[in-house]
């Protein structure tokens, strides 16, 4: 790490001591942090103040995986699993010691952590000190070990969770997967790396070919549509996206007199949820952000394309839309208020919980349409990979300057592991990272109308397989898809400029943006 580095991270953990103390508003961090080479990529963080997610997990009878053996840390071998076998044999070596890891609030973190005290810990004697925190304090305490640790010290925490765009910053900070997984006197029985899902260890766990991290969570879009109404107006299935449309104006015609529009939008002018919607459109008609060369491409005609499709959408949804960030756009579809749309999976779950929805047992996942056109990978810049099935995912890396590397490495493998991750699917967590989760037994009992669902799991797999869609991975992004994006596509939704003008502004400010970043040193 070079003087001008540390100086740029040092910079950006003051920043988030400011936004902590509210002298710093959560744009201006945001903005800070891409000066200094660290953008967001996290849908939920850069929504602000958004809900945060679909609701987390909460186990009832109906989600309730089936109980694991029970643990008893006394008991012989022959009462234990092969795992936990290995957890009180080698994981019991490092008894006593403490692990930290510091994430932010996550539907997986919540069930594993729960899990981790009643099995982890009374079978290796591993405590592990799992900090919850916003997502800046995620940074911010990540880069603080960085520092330390670049210096010849140790860090305080072990594991790291890292958002998809930090990776390029810290790939010199955590050891990379390979390294841990050739420690065989440490190898989790049947912890089978490849197991997960390769486009997510390549999209949000590797750097240039180098897994650096774990993948852990991934939210992503599917469609959803109301079964009832399609089989009132004898509807099939949309499969391009001249039918898509065609649907939602079917539906809108047939229905919007009972208070049931076509479709519905995240389109809250200046939040991250437009963007993110706005991206969707332009990758299916050909778009992108930015070319091969890594220059922005906003007034290609693809993109234009993608938002003259978009807008031609909004005519058929509720004119409170420009209002709705994710939120707002689930919980009107979970109210009954629309036949379709295109949105993150994360929100089926809640269709089919009594508790909080009108649509229970109404709603089907389908794969997304076709695109229209599809603009390759190798064809755009900073890692942009274009598909309708935009996803915002994140790892867990083991930190370079760990106190206690080896334990938790045990402790990552078992979080990670095909019978915790499915155990936590089966629990509502909505984490499906690798293949064996979508043929677990335990998963596929939720494969039902029941609250923590997992009807929409199989459509998930191949969205991630097929159809992945990933934003740009560089420093700035965060601060242009909200400062520049979403404002600029706010401007275009509310009809105050035209789509021409809108990309066109995007164009100029993304130009001038990447010149700035480039006289202070950060590379784009």
């Amino acid at each position: 790490m070079n003087e001008r580095d540390r100086q740029q991270r040092l910079y950006v953990a003051k920043m988030a001591e400011k936004l902590r103390a509210g002298r710093i508003s959560r744009r201006e961090f945001i903005r800070a942090a891409a000066l200094a080479g660290f953008g967001f990529s996290s849908a939920w963080y850069l929504g602000g103040c958004a809900p945060a997610r679909p609701a987390a997990p909460v186990e009832t009878a109906a989600t309730a995986a089936p109980e694991a053996p029970k643990v008893d840390a006394s008991a012989g071998s022959g009462s234990l699993t092969p795992q936990q076998q290995f957890l009180k044999e080698v994981g019991s070596k490092f008894k006593g010691t403490r692990i930290k890891i510091v994430s932010e609030n996550t539907s997986p973190g919540l069930v594993i952590s729960k899990l981790m005290k009643e099995e982890f810990t009374p079978l290796t004697g591993i405590e592990v000190d799992w900090e919850i925190v916003p997502l800046d304090q995620v940074l911010a305490k990540t880069i603080q070990d960085t520092v330390v640790g670049a210096t010849g010290g140790k860090g305080q925490s072990d594991i790291y969770y890292w958002d998809q765009a930090w990776l390029g910053r810290f790939v010199n900070d955590s050891i990379p997967v390979d390294e841990l997984l050739a420690k065989t006197d440490l190898a989790y029985p049947d912890y089978n790396f490849d197991d997960f899902l390769p486009q997510l260890v390549r999209d949000i766990a590797s750097y240039k070919g180098t897994k650096i991290g774990v993948p852990f969570d991934i939210p992503i879009f599917i469609m959803m549509y109301r079964k009832d109404i399609f089989e009132d107006l004898k509807l099939k299935v949309p499969t391009t996206m001249q039918e898509y449309m065609d649907v939602v104006k079917a539906i809108h015609e047939a229905k919007s007199g009972e208070g049931v529009m076509g479709t519905v939008g995240q389109w809250k002018s200046g939040h991250y949820a437009l963007q993110c919607d706005a991206t969707a459109w332009m990758w299916s008609h050909g778009g992108a952000h930015f070319d091969a060369d890594g220059k922005p491409m906003y007034t290609a005609e693809e993109n234009a394309e993608g938002m003259r499709y978009m807008m031609e959408l909004g005519k058929y949804m509720d004119p409170g839309v420009t209002g709705w960030d994710w939120g707002g756009q689930g919980d009107a579809f979970t109210q009954g208020k629309a036949g379709i749309f295109i949105s993150w999976g994360e929100f089926f779950p809640g269709f089919d919980d009594p508790s909080r929805s009108k649509v229970v047992g109404l709603v089907e996942p389908a794969d997304c349409p076709k695109e229209a056109k599809l603009r390759p990978r190798e064809q755009c810049g900073y890692d942009e990979t274009p598909g309708i099935s935009h996803q915002g995912g994140s790892c867990l890396a083991i930190s370079k300057y760990a106190p206690n590397p080896d334990a938790a490495w045990i402790f990552l493998q078992w979080a990670t592991s095909a019978d915790l991750t499915a155990r936590a699917n089966a629990q509502g967590a909505n984490v499906p990272i690798r293949a064996s989760n979508y043929t677990d037994p335990r998963v596929l009992e939720n494969n039902k109308v029941v609250p923590g669902t997992t009807r929409h799991f199989e459509v998930t797999k191949r969205a991630i397989e097929t159809r992945m869609g990933t934003e740009p991975h560089l420093p700035q992004w965060a601060a242009l898809a909200n400062d520049v994006n979403a404002v600029e596509y706010g401007k275009m939704t509310t009809k105050q400029q035209s789509i021409e003008d809108t990309l066109k502004a995007i164009q100029e400010k993304t130009e001038k943006a990447l010149q700035a970043m480039r006289e202070y040193g950060v590379v784009a």
